[in-house]
């Protein structure tokens, strides 16, 4: 059996540097047609993390720093395009001068599910999906009471993030790293988990339907919702967890690939969740963070080093190696440890 059926990462996610020109703009330059497009201003603190997806639509946006509702921006994201995306001139996206990161996943089959019908899930569900590479983007409506929703996937996903599209409402997200199904913890704070059986009905995802409960972050009546799921890809994707040893030296995670994408929480108390990428800056101890629940610009260096078969940890901050601190990640992969042909790859 071959270590990885995806040799080229690339097809399916992609880190995008790009330069503001104030005005309209085409992103090019991607190996696929992005589904879900993350945008953030690396040089400035002024402006949230934009988040866009196929599903929902262009110039709908989501910002995983707050807990906003969606709300709709003419001059930002306008187009998915063959091989990126077109922006209008909003400084949040595009303002002239400007260095932005976008980091885009490609999901690709659309499915719609009318669960009565099918007799998978109890709550209808429609979305955008690849087996391929274990991502998938999907839509429903909230009914109020205990459900099950199609996640598009054949493999139980390891992390699913739910946001209520309609009101205000954290970014719920269930991790199967984290103490039990009955535990969440939120992209949109720096809390830690904590248990709440009404989030995911205290039931863990399965290969077709993941669970919601009572809770309004995830299944309000008639509240519509997004949901992004990962399952794990050997080779390409990898969602996991670790444990800090307090040392400069710190811990080495192993992942099987060269990670393009490392996203990092501690989840045994409060921290922020840590972005890092392959593009920015450029090489190890050169890694600079950015914060999904934060507008803080890029900066500080020499927090991770990614390596050809995983990362390891060079901080003894609480937000990546604290002394016996729980720590839960998502990666996706720039190259496989191993191709299926035998190519093995190499450190940053």
């Amino acid at each position: 059996m071959a270590y990885t059926g995806i040799n080229k990462p690339s097809d399916y996610f992609e880190t995008k540097l790009y330069t503001g020109d104030g005005s309209t703009q085409n992103i090019t330059g991607l190996d696929f047609q992005p589904d879900w497009v993350w945008i953030k201003y690396r040089n400035s603190g002024t402006y949230g993390h934009d988040l866009y997806d196929v599903v929902r639509g262009v110039k709908k946006v989501l910002n995983s720093n707050n807990s906003n509702a969606q709300y709709t921006e003419q001059d930002r994201l306008t187009a998915f395009t063959s091989d990126g995306f077109t922006l209008g001139g909003s400084a949040s996206v595009n303002e002239n001068n400007g260095t932005y990161v976008s980091w885009n996943w490609k999901a690709g089959t659309s499915f719609t599910n009318d669960a009565s019908s099918t007799g998978i899930g109890t709550i209808d569900s429609a979305g955008s999906a690849s087996d391929a590479s274990g991502f998938s983007i999907v839509s429903y409506t909230g009914t109020g009471s205990n459900g099950t929703i199609k996640h598009g996937l054949s493999t139980a996903p390891k992390m699913v993030i739910v946001k209520s599209l309609g009101e205000s409402e954290a970014w719920n997200n269930y991790n199967a790293n984290l103490t039990s199904p009955a535990y969440v913890v939120q992209l949109s704070t720096t809390g830690a988990q904590f248990s709440n059986g009404s989030t995911w009905n205290s039931t863990a995802p399965t290969s077709s339907v993941f669970s919601v409960g009572t809770d309004a972050g995830t299944n309000k009546n008639s509240i519509n919702f997004i949901a992004y799921c990962f399952a794990d890809v050997q080779g390409f994707s990898k969602m996991g967890s670790y444990i800090g040893n307090g040392s400069a030296d710190g811990s080495f995670i192993y992942t099987g690939q060269k990670s393009a994408f490392i996203m990092i929480k501690r989840i045994d108390t409060a921290a922020d969740w840590e972005i890092y990428d392959n593009k920015r800056l450029g090489f190890n101890d050169d890694n600079a963070p950015l914060y999904a629940n934060a507008t803080t610009a890029e900066g500080g260096n020499g927090r991770v080093d990614i390596l050809s078969n995983g990362f390891k940890i060079r901080a003894q901050s609480g937000n990546l190696g604290a002394t016996g601190g729980t720590y839960i990640y998502m990666a996706f992969a720039e190259n496989p440890f191993v191709t299926s042909t035998g190519v093995p790859a190499t450190a940053r």
